[in-house]
């Protein structure tokens, strides 16, 4: 027991960078995905294939293979663009990369999330703002988007998990600088000191556990806040079902 509260502060700087990892990169994400989904709805066939292309290429590969393509992009340009600027310790670093890659990927599936949402806002509400002589920009503020993140919301909290797990492979496939070790880094020189997987790993897993459970709850009552107008207003579960 004494080990395992050992193991608990050891682990505890890592989880520091997975989380920082997440929030950089879910609000870019979020106002990204906003304009991908409303781009890949678009009359405009330019703005509509560059958008659907966009978030199937992103959506389509794996993302351990984004981040080495996005650091290899980087190191290509390094020696005759970042270096002479004296920039590379700020470009190819992974603090930098790292949420980079992690906005544009969370941005192609949090689009996909908003165009769907988009899809099913009720029609009907639109129309009536149209006759009611909105401007375009108007109903989207006052119909559109409160029924499209209403919506969307439940499937985007999952996507904010997703996205904190993918943490997991930042510096597997970036280079581990100084102390800049997640929880994954720690966990894996640890086994490598005495091959004890289950203690090591099972600790990560439970910061992953504990953090995802916090992100759940706090989305839940925005959930709560978004539905208030409801008679009986839905809460997101972030409690196993076997716990309830």
């Amino acid at each position: 027991m004494d080990r395992f509260i050992a193991e608990l502060g050891i682990f505890a700087p890592a989880v520091l960078f997975n989380i920082y990892f997440a929030v950089a990169s879910i609000p870019i994400g979020f106002v990204f995905a906003v304009f991908l989904a409303l781009g890949k709805g678009s009359s405009n066939p330019l703005i509509n294939r560059v958008s659907r292309l966009y978030i199937y290429a992103f959506r389509g590969s794996p993302l351990f293979i984004q981040f080495f393509m996005i650091y290899s992009l980087a190191l290509s340009f390094n020696v005759a663009f970042f270096k002479p600027m004296g920039l590379s310790w700020f470009v190819l670093h992974p603090l930098l990369i790292g949420p980079l890659v992690l906005t544009l990927n969370t941005g192609a599936y949090t689009a996909e999330i908003f165009y769907g949402a988009l899809r099913a806002v009720p029609r009907g509400e639109v129309e009536a703002a149209r006759a009611y002589g909105m401007s375009r920009a108007q109903q989207f503020r006052q119909v559109i988007w409160p029924n499209l993140i209403r919506l969307a919301w439940p499937a985007y909290t999952n996507e904010v998990v997703f996205l904190f797990h993918a943490t997991a492979i930042v510096y597997l496939a970036l280079p581990v600088i100084g102390q800049q070790k997640d929880l994954m880094i720690t966990a894996k020189e640890l086994f490598e000191r005495d091959y004890n997987a289950f203690l090591h790993f099972s600790v990560a897993a439970l910061y992953f556990l504990a953090v995802s459970m916090v992100v759940f709850f706090l989305f839940g009552l925005v959930y709560s806040r978004l539905m208030r107008h409801m008679p009986t207003a839905p809460r997101l579960r972030y409690m196993p079902s076997w716990w309830r």
